[in-house]
């Protein structure tokens, strides 16, 4: 059976369900099996792995995962699409297909019905407009995750592997990498899309660790304070935390950071996460 990373076959399907593409979905096609086969190679996919795809689309990456796992549960939110999923990955005996928004699931419930609790692997071509929220959700739900291998836009795959003192170290780059350890799998031209996006993309690989990078007392304050100290990112730290939601005024904030050996002038991008831990912790005591 030809593959749907034909350009040929992609547009086969498309024409034969007048399937429009949605801007609002952030529906763009996969066609190029050098980029879908760099995808398994970087997943590292076992016969005995479970995998969860977000947004299959048609279904082109679903069937090189379900010739490579034990077991494919692929979530999309396109009623329209279901017809072709059900035709293009019908031979599949061990794909199932959800009609649903990935935000709306209970994720660790839906692993533990459908893969009795087993660590699964995320692996997908992220709708470009929710792809925080989603990788967010899967880490912060403690969904019983080992990997996530997720086709990005660039610049968000450089925010999540940025390092301190660099433009793109922010909230996003603290947050993920408190829960998992990134790298980059490829990158991936605007060519090999039907419709071709307006920006170039990555493939990264979050290695989820199985105990975050570091030790807080409380895990929401630890990330107010991390987005606190980004919010205005040309203020110190001083500023930025003392107009915060943290409910603290200049003069805590200034002796919190005194205690934590922290100089009030710094700003956010300059703290690693370790400093943000230990600040968290100090603030935990108080708030």
């Amino acid at each position: 059976m030809e593959k749907l990373s034909s350009p040929r076959r992609t547009k086969e399907i498309v024409n034969k369900y007048g399937f429009r593409f949605s801007k609002s979905l952030g529906q763009n096609f996969l066609i190029d099996e050098n980029i879908i086969l760099k995808i398994i190679e970087g997943s590292e996919i076992k016969k005995d792995d479970f995998i969860i795809e977000v947004g299959p689309g048609i279904g082109t990456l679903t069937q090189y995962l379900a010739e490579a796992a034990k077991k494919v549960l692929a979530i999309e939110i396109d009623k329209k699409l279901i017809p072709v999923l059900d035709e293009t990955l019908g031979s599949y005996s061990n794909v199932e297909i959800i009609n649903s928004d990935v935000l709306d699931l209970d994720l660790k419930k839906m692993v533990l019905d459908k893969f009795c609790g087993e660590k699964v692997k995320v692996v997908a071509n992220l709708p470009y407009y929710v792809t925080t929220p989603i990788i967010m959700k899967f880490l912060e739900e403690e969904v019983p995750v080992k990997d996530i291998v997720v086709m990005v836009q660039k610049e968000v795959a450089d925010r999540i592997k940025a390092k301190p003192n660099t433009k793109d170290y922010g909230s996003l780059s603290v947050a993920v990498q408190y829960y998992c350890k990134p790298e980059i799998v490829t990158k991936v031209p605007k060519s090999v899309f039907i419709p071709n996006p307006n920006v170039e993309s990555t493939v990264i690989r979050l290695k989820v660790l199985d105990n975050p990078q570091v030790e807080v007392i409380d895990r929401k304050v630890f990330h107010r304070v991390v987005r606190a100290s980004f919010a205005k990112r040309r203020k110190t730290l001083l500023n930025s935390l003392s107009f915060s939601n943290l409910g603290l005024n200049k003069d805590q904030i200034k002796e919190i950071l005194a205690c934590c050996n922290i100089d009030p002038k710094r700003r956010g991008e300059s703290l690693d996460i370790e400093e943000f831990a230990v600040l968290s912790n100090y603030i935990s005591k108080i708030v």
